[in-house]
């Protein structure tokens, strides 16, 4: 199935009871793969009680000591966040992002991913996020618990899944459009280090007076989304720019 592609990541959660919470509503909806970012407290038997008979996700929950780590082998990465950031990134709904996971899930993994219960997201979390989900809320209760917001993801995961089955089993004889082969989360992490790296070289990039500059061009890339090939285009060109400059 397409949707054993996509994992839920939870980054530096504070309560137990949310990550199972999470894993509950996740059962509910046909996910099973379950990442959590060096949380505070897991395992733990509140999160045992609030997950109400999801306990074999709990037991297969995926600790992982950083983001990049939880991100390894995904080739889409969607945020959920509610702040307003400096740099603009896409914003999709939840009904959208629904749609766009389990399209890809069809090759590629694809992790949807929610920050702290507090201030969710880092800039740089969200930077390494193609697209970013924002749930509607009441201007004047914008508060919205992370296992709600799972909930609201999963359930337009859900129903996205069954919409796909629904549509292939009217049409099994035609033929299905090939997914990009999308650049993987760590090797998107190589280019960046081998892009800033290559800019420091040839003296276009100081990262104490341009701190800004590979933020920006993160989001560029990640708007694109760049396929495997591309890629290795981009990083052939920086290899032969750092020559050029050794050699002048």
């Amino acid at each position: 199935m397409s949707i054993d592609n996509i994992r839920v990541i939870m980054i530096n959660t504070s309560h137990p009871g949310n990550i199972g919470a999470a894993a509950r509503v996740m059962k509910n909806m046909g996910l099973t793969r379950l990442y959590l970012v060096n949380p505070k407290q897991f395992p733990n038997a509140e999160a045992t009680a609030m997950a109400s008979g999801a306990d074999d996700l709990l037991a297969q929950a995926v600790v992982c000591e950083s983001f990049e780590q939880a991100l390894e082998g995904c080739r889409l990465v969607l945020g959920s966040t509610a702040r307003e950031r400096k740099i603009q990134h896409e914003f999709i709904d939840a009904r959208v992002a629904g749609e766009l996971a389990i399209t890809e899930s069809e090759k590629h993994e694809v992790a949807l991913v929610f920050g702290r219960e507090r201030t969710g997201l880092t800039n740089e979390e969200t930077g390494l996020c193609h697209k970013l989900i924002n749930i509607p809320t009441n201007p004047d209760y914008r508060s919205l618990n992370v296992a709600s917001a799972i909930q609201i993801v999963s359930y337009e995961v859900m129903m996205s899944s069954l919409s796909l089955a629904s549509m292939a089993d009217e049409s099994e004889s035609s033929e299905t459009q090939e997914l990009a082969d999308y650049a993987s989360s760590e090797a998107m992490e190589r280019f960046y280090n081998h892009l800033e790296q290559t800019l420091v070289d040839i003296e276009f990039l100081r990262l104490q007076q341009s701190p800004q500059l590979m933020p920006k061009l993160r989001h560029i890339y990640n708007r694109v989304r760049l396929k495997s090939e591309e890629l290795n285009i981009l990083r052939g060109i920086l290899t032969k720019t750092q020559n050029l400059k050794k050699h002048s």
